[in-house]
């Protein structure tokens, strides 16, 4: 038995399987996967941004790390963050600590075997070769291509004869290869101490972003204890704050009281209470922040009598009055089981696709624009302030049978990533649907996207007619997105069977 990869691409996930073929860990299946996702990827994450994980082993012992990048050593924004641009760089970017965090740690508790430059070099050879582009980045190159020309070190990687690259156009990254090479050789000290960093700070400084090197240097991967939830006689694990973890935990507590067994899969029993346990979830989020500046009560918040009291909120025939606040981010999600049965699960972002739309000089990489997810409040917990982490939606999950990794899931999504989870989950947990029917299950997505503003209940078009107008006479405000849509989430499942792990993508 080798274990399993899932990742949203295959040369990530090849590059995953290579390393647990040749007897290596999760973790560091996940560290191969994620360096080439940076490359193949690159609209939705890269050595600019940050990644959240769980790791878990069936000899007991379970961990975050949270690889997110924190609030640079600067004032108080005087005016509302923007979107894209150097303004709305005001925190680091921590996807190379965690990966350094996460080898360090199959080293010393997993017996990891694996040589740092060898889990690289799958990504490096991608950077310099080149790559066929992905219909996922021509598409979103193509949404935001006004926008594109405009972006600080953007057009010469991103743009071939000043348009965005059809799918299938090959697409070389040399001085990402240059400084991938850099992290191979030296370490992850390069990004953050080395002449690399130097690099980094020089050409994110020429577009106007206000960073230092000691901002980099004082970069780090939080390790942290998983929130934890008894769910069907397995124990789901979620990262902690300032994630959004809690908020999947506390809809699944939720449905946890509820005889999600005697309904039918996809009934519109089924989605409206996986609907309406979400918004009183979402109800709670405003409280998660940064443990180390405010307090998040999470036992509080996933006590049975807390979940017990949420549930009963609930009505069948009557869906509860929305909108409220939307948050975007898009991202890619990895997860692995390896022969010894530990699992890892990742999420890894550059928040919006495309970041902050800065390259960083002639490093090749392009930063995120986590800092556009501060609050302009200041009296607000998730208000801004040098070393704070931000509000973040990135939540992998792993669930535990007897104490044992049993599947490991997570999806793309920001918003839309504990929705997809409880479609996901109850899917496979209460119906005991096989992976790839409950990836494959409609799904929705309360609030807005793109293309339509409204805070409605989005529902996937092969739903079915009668449950629309079911959903619709119980109050909701319908509207509809096309079957298997990728706005549902890019979801992945890794399960851990009678015959060993296997993998499944999400087929979005």
């Amino acid at each position: 038995m080798t274990g399993a990869v899932t990742t949203p691409h295959p040369l990530a996930t090849e590059a995953g399987m290579q390393v647990l073929r040749a007897g290596g860990t999760a973790p560091e299946a996940l560290i191969a996967a994620g360096a080439v996702l940076a490359v193949v990827m690159p609209h939705f994450c890269g050595l600019g941004g940050d990644a959240v994980w769980l790791v878990a082993s069936p000899k007991g012992g379970a961990r975050s790390f949270l690889a997110i990048g924190q609030g640079l050593d600067r004032p108080f924004p005087a005016r509302p963050v923007p979107l894209r641009g150097p303004d709305s760089i005001l925190t680091s970017a921590a996807v190379v600590a965690g990966w350094d965090h996460a080898f360090g740690y199959a080293r010393a508790q997993l017996g990891g075997r694996a040589k740092w430059q060898d889990l690289l070099a799958p990504a490096i050879a991608h950077a310099e070769a080149g790559f066929p582009v992905t219909p996922s980045q021509e598409f979103w190159a193509r949404f935001r291509a006004a926008e594109l020309p405009t972006w600080h070190g953007f057009a010469p990687i991103f743009l071939q004869d000043g348009q965005p690259p059809c799918a299938g156009a090959p697409l070389r990254q040399p001085e990402l290869a240059r400084s991938l090479r850099e992290i191979a050789q030296d370490g992850a000290q390069a990004f953050y101490h080395g002449a690399l960093s130097q690099r980094i700070v020089d050409g994110l400084r020429a577009s106007g972003a206000v960073i230092s090197r000691a901002d980099l240097a004082r970069t780090t991967c939080r390790d942290a204890r998983p929130l934890s939830l008894p769910y069907r006689g397995l124990d789901l694990l979620a990262p902690p704050p300032p994630t959004q973890g809690l908020t999947t935990l506390q809809i699944m507590g939720q449905l946890a009281a509820v005889d999600m067994g005697s309904l039918q899969a996809g009934s519109a029993d089924h989605i409206h209470y996986c609907v309406e346990a979400v918004k009183r979830a979402f109800l709670q989020r405003h409280r998660i922040a940064d443990p180390a500046f405010h307090t998040v009560d999470a036992a509080h918040s996933l006590a049975p009598d807390t979940l017990t009291a949420l549930a009963k909120d609930i009505s069948l025939q009557k869906a509860m009055p929305w909108p409220h606040i939307w948050q975007h981010g898009d991202t890619v999600f990895l997860g692995a089981i390896d022969a010894a049965g530990t699992a890892a699960s990742v999420l890894q972002s550059i928040y919006f696709d495309w970041g902050s739309g800065v390259v960083a000089g002639e490093t090749g990489i392009l930063w995120q624009n986590r800092g556009a997810a501060f609050s302009h409040d200041p009296a607000h917990v998730n208000a801004f302030a040098p070393g704070k982490l931000p509000f973040y939606t990135l939540n992998p999950g792993i669930a535990l049978q007897a104490g044992v990794p049993k599947l490991v899931y997570g999806t793309q999504g920001a918003d839309g990533q504990p929705q997809t989870l409880a479609m996901l989950l109850t899917r496979l947990i209460d119906f005991g649907q096989a992976p790839a029917q409950a990836l494959a299950g409609p799904r929705f997505l309360l609030g807005r996207t793109f293309s339509d503003s409204r805070d409605s209940l989005k529902l996937e078009g092969d739903v079915g007619a009668s449950i629309c107008a079911d959903l619709a006479a119980r109050g909701h405000a319908i509207s509809m997105i096309a079957a298997q849509s990728p706005m549902a989430g890019l979801a992945g499942v890794v399960q851990n069977g009678p015959d060993g792990p296997a993998a499944w993508p999400d087929p979005r």
